[in-house]
């Protein structure tokens, strides 16, 4: 079996999905103007290292706690509709290259499942590791994080656990792939076969290079 993994901010979209939530919202209203103000905090926190995830989540999700099951996952829907018409042509072409020749694919992001699985449902990408949200007894998101966020050494942790359930232990395979922009991935990029760094930070670049990665831009 082959192996790809994708990381999904920055990698496979040339932007961060939770920003392009959260803009979606307030276009239409949903949530107030300064959601997105909050949201671009939390993403220079990332950039200065000092995200704290469990946070960020809060501040997207906490604002919808007031959204019915049924309301929320109509703006899903059309959240899906909209950015299914705008995904990179070369980050397609990649996926679609992987698929076709029968590879096991995964996307592996610390984004929330409930918006990771709607870009991997455009890209025709059956397999999500995210960041689990927690949901109350009507099914809405409380703002909470189950368990470990999918981020750092616990996205090797997740992809090693799904695969072992599998009984296709990662170490095991013969031909594996990660794709992603973050130097926070290096735990997964060290453990697969093939690491190949997207639009790499300067930090990964520079790994990248030494290590004799490749770089690749898809497009962006």
């Amino acid at each position: 079996m082959k192996l790809a993994l994708f990381d999904l901010d920055h990698t496979l979209l040339p932007y961060d999905s939770g920003m392009e939530w959260t803009r979606f919202l307030v276009a239409r209203g949903v949530v107030e103007a300064e959601q997105e103000a909050d949201y671009l905090a939390h993403c220079k926190a990332y950039v200065e290292g000092r995200l704290d995830i469990a946070a960020l989540h809060r501040s997207m999700f906490a604002p919808l706690t007031r959204l019915t099951r049924a309301e929320l996952s109509h703006w899903l829907d059309e959240f899906e509709t909209e950015v299914s018409t705008r995904l990179p042509y070369a980050a397609r072409v990649l996926v679609a290259r992987h698929l076709g020749v029968g590879d096991l694919c995964c996307i592996v992001t610390a984004t929330s499942r409930l918006i990771a699985e709607r870009f991997a449902r455009a890209f025709r990408i059956e397999h999500v590791l995210a960041t689990e949200s927690a949901v109350d007894s009507h099914g809405v998101p409380t703002g909470e994080i189950v368990g470990a966020p999918c981020h750092g050494t616990h996205k090797l942790d997740k992809v090693k656990a799904w695969l072992d359930s599998q009984g296709r232990p990662l170490a095991r395979l013969e031909h594996s792939w990660f794709y992603s922009d973050s130097a926070s991935d290096l735990p997964l990029l060290r453990a697969v076969r093939y690491p190949v760094a997207v639009r790499p930070d300067a930090s990964l670049r520079g790994i990248a290079q030494f290590e004799g990665w490749p770089i690749e831009m898809l497009g962006g």
